[in-house]
């Protein structure tokens, strides 16, 4: 038969007493046991432990198994460092003071249990710690938001600057382009002008020096038949042979 060390739940009810017992593995938690070895209080202030140490010593060597929780509650009272040392030879005054170190060392520690309402508080804290972290992960996540949709505005505004300014300089290079081009033709106009003007000058004064010359030439052939004349009539040359020859 293997043998279990393990708590059987007593008490009324919201106040539970645990008996430590020996008992077959098969049997259920609080069925039949075989032998009661102590008591366990949780909810006392502080918690309650009263042991047959002897008894739990006897049952340990003969190879019963405890619970995680009965080891949990031998290991703080020194029970389980009490086995290893008799295994180990040592004296029973030894064991003693080494045993009584070690629950020293472990009260130190604070094994004592909170009372329910310690602990009812300590939850609230925990709740409260916890709601604010998430408000201020929240906070934090919020004010990222906005942040990256402040610059994402800016950035839009900024590139609507810019396109604004590229039209702008594109529009007015145009208009520059276009004036250049209507100043350019408005000189070759002029420069065309100006150069038809003396042409029609030129042709209207032509036929005036024409004329000019042709009289000219009349005068002066009229002038060289008279002084012909004049020195024919002096040789005493027919004026009608003169005429011929000229």
């Amino acid at each position: 038969m293997a043998v279990k060390l393990r708590l059987r739940r007593m008490g009324r009810k919201k106040r539970p007493v645990y008996s430590l017992v020996a008992t077959d593995a098969r049997s259920p938690r609080d069925g039949r046991f075989i032998e009661d070895l102590g008591r366990y209080e949780p909810l006392a202030e502080p918690a309650k432990v009263a042991l047959k140490t002897d008894r739990i010593l006897y049952w340990l060597q003969e190879g019963a198994q405890p619970s995680g929780t009965v080891r949990s509650i031998l290991s703080k009272e020194g029970v389980m460092l009490r086995l290893h040392l008799g295994r180990k030879g040592k004296g029973a005054e030894e064991i003693d003071q080494a045993v009584e170190a070690h629950r020293e060392q472990a009260g130190a520690k604070g094994t004592t249990k909170m009372t329910p309402a310690e602990r009812r508080a300590a939850a609230l804290a925990e709740e409260r710690k916890k709601a604010e972290a998430e408000a201020k992960q929240r906070a934090e996540e919020e004010a990222a938001r906005e942040a990256e949709l402040q610059r994402q505005k800016e950035e839009e505004e900024k590139a609507a600057r810019e396109a604004a300014a590229a039209e702008l300089a594109a529009k007015q290079s145009a208009e520059e382009a276009a004036g250049d081009e209507g100043a350019d033709a408005a000189t070759e106009a002029a420069s065309e002008s100006d150069v038809a003007e003396p042409a029609a000058d030129s042709a209207e004064e032509q036929p005036a020096v024409e004329a000019e010359t042709s009289e000219e030439a009349e005068a002066e052939s009229g002038e060289n038949v008279a002084e012909q004349t004049e020195a024919g009539a002096e040789d005493g040359t027919p004026a009608e042979s003169e005429e011929k020859e000229a």
